[in-house]
């Protein structure tokens, strides 16, 4: 383009879509805590300033602020690694929404596909305990990984044969993978701790399968390798949809599948990897989160879980992008740590009602997360309006 040359609507329009890659979250970030600070301040009076610090502070990301001094030096960082360890699930989590989005599908199955990977997670690394560390390991997180994969596979199958719409299948695998856990290890289940019987619970995990810590106390929930673990699978995400034949296919089909298909794609095949993978994804959050710090699976852990369905909100947030997912996965984390019972002070704010803050604001970055297709949309409409004016003026 000239140097002063005006751009065109279409040049213009391109520069917000690409802005809003970054632009459109922060706005929903800010737009979503505004909110939030009004309920606290509209339902207890509260001061929203005070609360947000408090929670902040909470979170242990004051940890990365020298100047911030505090009674005990080591609370930040515990609490950071007990943010971590809650971030960690959720980027493996968003990638496995995110996966399927480039693919066109929603995979809302990310909840029943985690808890398939945990209980495959729990059955063989409370087994085979005559393994070395690391084999234990290994085979603990792929069988996991695999298992998860395996289920989301099955509405991949149902969308590529039978036209089954993902979004059906994958609430209905959800219910189906939460029913089934909790048969395994409800009291006289199968799968139940012999050595609890009054317990639905299940046995913990041998020492040879547990994930290793490397910073902070093992025995107080340190941070552990699973991070690196979900770092890599960040990683590997960019990779396979930048850089191989299968995520071109896949981002193909996402973008036009019948033109996918003219163009010799096999949507089918495409549907089906591209939610295995979403499944991988998720099965190894489960993996890290048995593994890593809880070290048994419980039927009150598996109905109250949320891991996968705060996946669809990271996924969104980040904007199904690697980096967008890792921001967006610290910032749900930072929240779910920071307003939970044992961090936020009652007389700043009630911790019950914080979790309820939480949700707010979660829900308000799944609703206006779409914001930049209505920004563009109005600058649409207010260009064809004033086309049908200038038109007005001229037959006049």
């Amino acid at each position: 383009m000239e140097e002063g040359a005006i751009p065109s609507v279409a040049a213009r329009l391109a520069l917000y879509q690409r802005a809003g890659g970054v632009i459109t979250p922060l706005l929903t970030v800010l737009f979503a805590f505004f909110v939030g600070g009004l309920v606290v301040l509209v339902t207890t009076g509260k001061n929203p300033l005070h609360t947000y610090q408090a929670i902040f502070n909470g979170t242990g990301l004051n940890w990365f602020f020298p100047w911030v001094t505090c009674s005990d030096p080591c609370t930040p960082a515990t609490n950071l690694q007990y943010t971590l360890l809650l971030a960690t699930p959720l980027m493996l989590t968003g990638l496995a929404v995110a996966f399927a989005f480039r693919c066109g599908l929603f995979n809302i199955g990310g909840q029943g596909q985690y808890l398939v990977g945990a209980v495959a997670a729990v059955m063989i690394g409370s087994s085979f305990a005559d393994l070395s560390r690391w084999s234990h390991v290994a085979l603990a997180v792929v069988v996991a990984a695999f298992a998860g994969a395996a289920w989301a596979g099955i509405a991949g199958f149902l969308k590529a044969t039978v036209g089954a719409h993902e979004v059906i299948t994958t609430i209905m695998l959800n219910w189906i993978a939460i029913w089934i856990a909790t048969y395994l290890f409800e009291i006289g289940g199968p799968l139940q701790d012999p050595k609890q019987t009054g317990v639905p619970i299940s046995e913990t995990v041998a020492e040879s399968a547990k994930l290793p810590v490397f910073w902070g106390d093992p025995l107080f929930q340190g941070l552990h390798v699973g991070l690196f673990i979900a770092l890599g699978a960040l990683v590997s995400y960019w990779i396979v949809l930048n850089r191989t034949t299968v995520g071109y296919e896949v981002r193909a089909v996402g973008f036009n599948p019948e033109a996918a298909r003219y163009g010799g794609i096999s949507v089918a095949r495409s549907y089906v990897l591209a939610m295995a993978i979403s499944g991988l994804f998720a099965g190894l959050a489960g993996a890290v989160d048995v593994l890593g710090w809880e070290y048994r699976l419980g039927v009150l852990d598996i109905q109250i879980s949320q891991v996968g369905f705060i996946g669809i909100a990271v996924a969104l947030l980040g904007r199904n992008t690697a980096v967008g997912v890792f921001f967006s996965a610290i910032l749900f984390g930072a929240l779910l740590n920071g307003t939970s019972t044992r961090n936020l002070d009652p007389e700043v704010f009630r911790p019950e009602l914080a979790s309820s803050l939480t949700l707010i604001i979660q829900g308000l970055v799944v609703l206006l997360v779409g914001a930049d297709v209505l920004v563009i949309y109005l600058w649409q409409a207010r260009r064809k309006l004033g086309l049908g004016r200038k038109r007005a003026s001229v037959t006049t």
